[in-house]
């Protein structure tokens, strides 16, 4: 297309792409993707393609991504901001309310005023303030300023449309609906990751094929599916130094991540590709930076050659943070080389796991696009994810409740407060830890099942309003309808499965064959016993090693000293079962 101007034109026109053919027009213009997603540019007259042209004068004052308030000079003033501003560079202090010393911008993104595709801004001016919070939305995280002299605030600029006129250039209606398009922002639900892409920007890989790297990690990260509910990616670039691009937080998007990549700048220096995996492991997946709770941790690192450092000690403590390593090498070592290289086998000793899964081989950057789509698979693999399980993430907890008669009202509410805190102490969602309830007397009623509540909230909410059942006490039925019913339906899933029996009495039937049973389906058992609990009933109930599986206190109000010690008996359980 022709030659591009900024917005200081002094007429110019919306333009809204469609599948017209192309038409000419005298004047220089703006292009528009379409309305709903503003992305305008101003180009030379000559060629556009359009159904719909927009006219008006530019009341709006063209400003750059980071023009701050303090620039302006009047009180009121309409100004319109470019699209594709690097959202993580921007500088924003407050919520709604802005210091002057924000980017406009940046400020009008953060409000919802506009997106990333640019558009046009009221700004009007405000006195100062004496605080102005953090708070972060839309992508940016505005900081926190004890006082500044002057303010702003943003809203929606009407004057383009109050001096617009419309002139229709479009085709006859065909008759054909045109399909609505599908909401992208929340992602691939289907891949839930938080990934760093930690790429070479070392002297080994040099400028030309730095930048054919940045085009692989773009392809890869459109076809993850980027999004609120999917996966979330940054970016960090190690050589010298390693340097945070930019973190998990700052976009979800995938127009937005590739923009991002796009402007990487090569650093240079040694591959000091160990150093960058520590820091990377250690910094990068913070809560504060984006890191989502119960979500795998994953670093992909790009490696073209090899690594001027100890790359297995950083490895080490990638493992003991719960992140999975992949390595993506290209370009193996000449004969000559190898001689250079501190540990030929650096990349078994840096991933997750030595099992073939966490490594990949590319042998040039170019042609790449075929290697795309194994990656992603490979990405999206939770259940592969072996250095994101741990006992808080990876396992599936039934609490089998005895609502016999002797319980009594009040105390049952213990045993309930109980439970709910054993169950916080773990990481509940759909691809992590899950809960799971069912209370006895001689009959058994499901509370609830592992896959109905998949946010802690919700389980806590859940045992809450279980209601007492009273009745006698069948304990061995139960533990046989809730090893059928409840565990069941996840035999074959990825968790490791534990059963918390609680009773506070004799059962009326045999428990030690339905618990040898529940075992033998790979359940682990604890047995909780309160009061008249029979001791020999709590460990014929309790897998082996019997006495730390069985738990007993004469009151009730004794359950929440058990807390810590049934949570690290799971905890202990489920890295013995990884050995």
């Amino acid at each position: 297309m022709s030659e591009s101007f900024n917005f200081s034109l002094g007429e110019c026109c919306l333009l809204l792409c469609s599948t017209s053919p192309q038409k000419s027009f005298p004047l220089p213009f703006c292009l528009c993707s379409k309305l709903t997603d503003v992305n305008c540019w101003c180009f030379s007259p000559l060629i556009f393609l359009g159904s719909q042209v927009l006219l008006f004068s530019l009341a709006s004052t063209a400003i750059t991504c980071f023009t701050r308030g303090l620039d302006l000079r009047k009180e009121t003033e309409d100004v319109l901001c470019p699209a594709n501003c690097p959202l993580w560079q921007f500088y924003v202090f407050g919520d709604g309310i802005y210091a002057s010393l924000s980017s406009i911008c940046g400020a009008a993104i953060h409000r919802g005023v506009i997106t990333n595709a640019g558009g046009a801004v009221r700004v009007q001016t405000l006195p100062g303030q004496e605080n102005y919070p953090a708070v972060n939305a839309n992508g940016i995280q505005s900081q926190v300023l004890t006082r500044w002299a002057s303010s702003f605030s943003v809203t929606r600029s009407t004057v383009l449309e109050a001096v617009g006129r419309s002139v229709s250039t479009a085709r006859p209606s065909t008759g054909k609906r045109p399909k609505k398009p599908l909401d992208k922002k929340a992602g691939n639900k289907d891949c839930k990751a938080d990934i760093a892409f930690l790429i070479d920007g070392s002297y080994n890989i040099g400028q030309r094929r730095f930048n054919l790297q940045k085009n692989f990690v773009g392809k890869v990260a459109v076809m993850l599916g980027i999004g609120t509910e999917g996966p979330h990616v940054g970016v960090v670039q190690a050589s010298e130094h390693p340097k945070i691009e930019f973190y998990l937080k700052n976009f979800t998007a995938a127009k937005e991540v590739l923009f991002a990549i796009k402007e990487l700048g090569f650093r240079g220096g040694n591959s000091n590709t160990g150093k960058a995996l520590k820091h990377t492991a250690q910094k990068f997946f913070s809560l504060e930076n984006g890191a989502r709770k119960g979500i795998p941790k994953i670093i992909v690192v790009f490696l073209d050659g090899w690594p001027s450092d100890d790359i297995e000690e950083a490895g080490i403590v990638a493992r003991e943070f719960g992140v999975n390593v992949f390595i993506v090498s290209v370009a193996k070592p000449t004969a000559e080389e190898l001689g250079m290289v501190q540990d030929i086998g650096f990349v078994d000793k840096a991933v997750c796991r030595n099992n073939g899964f966490f490594s990949y081989q590319m042998p040039t950057w170019f042609g790449t696009t075929k290697y795309v789509k194994p990656l992603v698979q490979k990405l999206c693999s939770h259940e592969q994810m072996l250095c994101s399980k741990t006992c808080y993430n990876s396992v599936n907890i039934g609490f089998l409740i005895d609502g016999s008669s002797s319980v009594g009202e009040s105390n049952f509410r213990l045993v309930l407060e109980f439970i709910s805190n054993v169950a916080k102490a773990f990481e509940i969602s759909d691809i992590g830890s899950k809960m799971a309830a069912v209370q006895f007397t001689y009959d058994q009623r499901t509370e609830f099942s592992f896959t109905d509540y998949t946010t802690k909230e919700k389980v806590l909410s859940a045992i809450r309003n279980i209601r007492y059942m009273s009745g006698g006490t069948a304990t061995g039925d139960a533990i046989s309808f809730t090893t059928r019913n409840v565990f069941g339906p996840m035999k074959d899933g990825p968790n490791k499965n534990f059963l918390l029996v609680l009773t506070d009495g004799q059962s009326y039937d045999d428990v030690r064959g339905p618990a040898a049973a529940a075992q033998k389906a790979g359940i682990t058992v604890f047995s909780v016993g309160i009061a008249w609990a029979p001791l020999d009933d709590l460990k014929d109930m309790a897998s082996e090693p019997r006495e730390s599986h069985t738990f007993f206190t004469r009151e009730f109000t004794g359950l929440e000293q058990m807390v810590p010690d049934i949570i690290r008996g799971i905890c202990k359980d489920f890295l013995d079962s990884r050995q």
